[in-house]
């Protein structure tokens, strides 16, 4: 709307207490009652035995180095594993499914030890948080992880992980991050900035006509444009090289994906029989964008899809300050909404051209499944989020909000 600008633009398991001195029962006391043991007793005759000869005691004598070299061998095999479990940490449980693989994580900045624990544990790399911490603790580790790509071996022991990221990150993937609501133009330009692929080479491939064969749903796109296709999200290249082409088709297949599943045609159907109003699937995606660079908040999402579809219904102007945001990429003043564009929606009616950027799955499900309200106006910043039904209540909002006199709309 014209007064909906302020866009947006290792904790230790507790061990058992220490046993202390085993106390001796004299088998010889009285009987309910224990005293200390004194030097062994013995019981039976003892008189008349002979001593010991001497084939006896060198025969003893010859035993004691063989027993000596029994206990340093036991000894010495205790030492080797409570040192390896000190360094190396606990085994970890078995039942990781990709236990082997690598698989890339993000550990993010300021992420505490029980944060990475879940990352891990969520990616697959471990298999239990417990673990996890007890190595962190172990190896005095918990302020010294460092945050960043990482490439790691599901079900490795977990010392050698935590080791990992201590020294910090290894990943050599080549990571793409789409932003939702970025325009195809913008989208070229991270792209360049993250994979090195020029931003003309990204634009000059990106065209709806190359990717439609393959792609059913581009076929009613307009003006050959792939404008609300290219998926938000964070794309992982691995170690190969990607071209303008593999990005793209990831980012359509990512579409397919996630929106795939979404029941457009009943969603429309109900529209039509709620508002008297026929949608395509790209109507969708068109006003879906709008939603995305018109909202805030995932509740300001399915409002401002009744406003729209109930303007729809009354015949007006949708006049979305957003669609001509989309020409100018810079801020909407009121010269600029006088200024004759097909995709302003106030000198136009219905939906612009294209979408104006990429949605979020949040948004075209708002635009398939919006609140049942009588709302026509909505005043959005970044503390005001007013609907309205009539123009009235519009402009008192907007005073209010403003300590002004409203805003002509």
């Amino acid at each position: 709307m014209a007064d909906a600008q302020g866009r947006r633009s290792g904790r230790h398991a507790a061990r058992p207490g220490g046993a202390g001195p085993a106390r001796r029962i004299d088998v010889g006391a009285a009987a309910g009652t224990t005293r200390p043991a004194g030097p062994a007793r013995r019981v039976g005759r003892t008189q008349g035995r002979r001593p010991h000869d001497g084939a006896s005691r060198r025969r003893g004598s010859r035993l004691a180095p063989v027993v000596t070299l029994l206990l340093l061998l036991v000894v010495g095999a205790g030492v080797l594993i409570g040192a390896r479990h000190v360094l190396q940490g606990p085994p970890q449980p078995t039942g990781l499914q990709n236990a082997g693989q690598t698989v890339s994580v993000t550990i993010p900045s300021g992420a505490s030890t029980a944060d990475i624990a879940r990352i891990l544990c969520d990616a697959g790399v471990i298999a239990d948080e417990v673990s996890f911490k007890r190595a962190v603790s172990d190896q005095n580790a918990g302020t010294t992880m460092k945050s960043g790509d990482y490439d790691l071996v599901a079900g490795a022991d977990v010392a050698s992980i935590v080791a990992q990221l201590v020294q910090g990150p290894n990943s050599t993937a080549k990571r793409l991050a789409i932003a939702e609501g970025l325009t195809v133009r913008k989208t070229a330009e991270v792209v360049q900035a993250s994979l090195g692929i020029p931003a003309d080479d990204f634009l000059a491939q990106a065209k709806a006509s190359r990717y439609a064969s393959d792609y059913p749903f581009l076929s009613s796109a307009q003006d050959d444009s792939l404008e609300g296709y290219l998926y938000p999200k964070t794309y992982d290249f691995g170690g190969t090289t990607p071209t303008a082409d593999s990005v793209i088709r990831a980012m359509l297949d990512q579409y397919a994906s996630e929106v795939g599943s979404l029941d457009f045609a009943a969603a429309e159907s109900q529209l039509a029989a709620r508002y008297g109003v026929t949608v395509s699937d790209y109507d969708v995606i068109r006003l879906a964008s709008i939603i995305e660079r018109e909202a805030l908040t995932d509740d300001d999402r399915t409002k401002i899809a009744s406003v729209m579809y109930n303007r729809l219904r009354q015949g007006m102007y949708l006049q979305s300050d957003a669609t001509m945001g989309y020409v100018t990429d810079g801020p909407v003043t009121a010269e600029v909404l006088k200024r004759e564009s097909p995709y302003n929606t106030y000198l136009h009616p219905g939906f612009p051209p294209t979408p104006i950027c990429a949605p979020s799955l949040a948004s075209i499900k708002a635009a398939l499944n919006p609140d049942d309200t009588n709302y026509l106006y909505f005043w959005i910043t970044d503390s005001e989020h007013v609907f309205s039904e009539t123009y009235e209540q519009h402009q008192k909002a907007i005073a209010a909000a403003t300590g002004g006199e409203g805003a002509d709309s």
